[in-house]
């Protein structure tokens, strides 16, 4: 790579350099990240193509284009993510929020006509994207985050600061429902559900950047529903209702722990793809 580099030349070579690398999107990938080291958007950059980059912000773009053929997530470079229309930041302690996970969001938000001012527990919260998208989005609502990782616990924090949330959003370690003795209206998870199994048919961006607490459950991948939809259940108000999201495939075997544990038979919520990616249901 050139020493001397104007922004667009150094777009133009970290993309022929991920595109050997065989990544997915080099191009989109290489103008993040350099526009993340000079601190602009990735849409100014032509306007800016042939400003010469400091030897600081070629150093950064040299740094970022190495970790990047290592399969490093451009979220995990620029410690961000988009997610709901909103900005997270991230951390090795949480999970790289899925668009997948949106289904999730958009399925309790679809249920706001029902409560006037509800508390909502989010079980496995990591950068807490899943609560604050929904705060975000219902003014009257408060919450509650918990994870098992008192570093996703501050990132949340810092994320719903960031986000003017604090006020209505709180973070605590712990293991799901363990020492709660609040009732919520409605809980929401996405725990981890990759059976121990299929770790070698993940991309490398996940299998070696995201926590492994928060991608495996067990043989199945069902270990972690197993432990949190009994306290769900207890911790639930009777007009209450608990969303999960779950792998491809999973419905049936995920249904048959909510029946076993006092729950209606679920409501299926779909991802963009067209998978059922949530459950939702209400206690029996």
């Amino acid at each position: 790579m050139s020493h001397a580099w104007s922004i667009g030349r150094a777009v133009n070579e970290l993309t022929a350099a991920f595109e050997a690398a065989g990544l997915d999107t080099p191009r989109l990938d290489a103008r993040i990240l350099v526009g993340h080291a000079v601190k602009l958007e990735a849409s100014l950059l032509f306007a800016r193509g042939e400003r010469i980059l400091s030897g600081a912000e070629a150093a950064l773009v040299r740094d970022f284009a190495a970790r990047r053929v290592r399969h490093e997530p451009v979220s995990r470079i620029t410690g961000q993510r988009g997610f709901w229309g909103l900005d997270f930041a991230i951390t090795p302690d949480t999970l790289d929020p899925r668009p997948d996970t949106e289904a999730l969001v958009s399925a309790v938000l679809a249920t706001k006509a029902q409560y006037i001012a509800p508390r909502i527990l989010d079980l496995g919260t990591g950068s807490g994207c899943i609560l604050l998208a929904i705060l975000k989005d219902w003014p009257e609502a408060t919450g509650l985050g918990v994870d098992i990782n008192s570093g996703a616990v501050t990132a949340a924090a810092a994320n719903a600061a960031r986000l003017g949330l604090a006020g209505r959003a709180s973070f605590q370690t712990g293991s799901w429902c363990e020492d709660l003795e609040e009732r919520f209206n409605i809980i929401v998870s996405n725990p981890p559900y990759i059976a121990d199994g299929e770790r070698c048919a993940l991309a490398p961006e996940v299998a070696m950047y995201d926590p492994e607490v928060a991608l495996f459950a067990g043989a199945d991948g069902l270990a972690a529903y197993r432990a949190l939809i009994p306290g769900a259940r207890t911790h639930l108000c009777k007009d209450g209702q608990l969303f999960l999201e779950i792998g491809a495939g999973q419905a049936p075997g995920v249904a048959d722990l909510l029946i076993g544990a006092g729950f209606r038979a679920p409501e299926t919520h779909l991802d963009l793809t067209g998978t059922i990616r949530c459950l939702g249901t209400t206690p029996a």
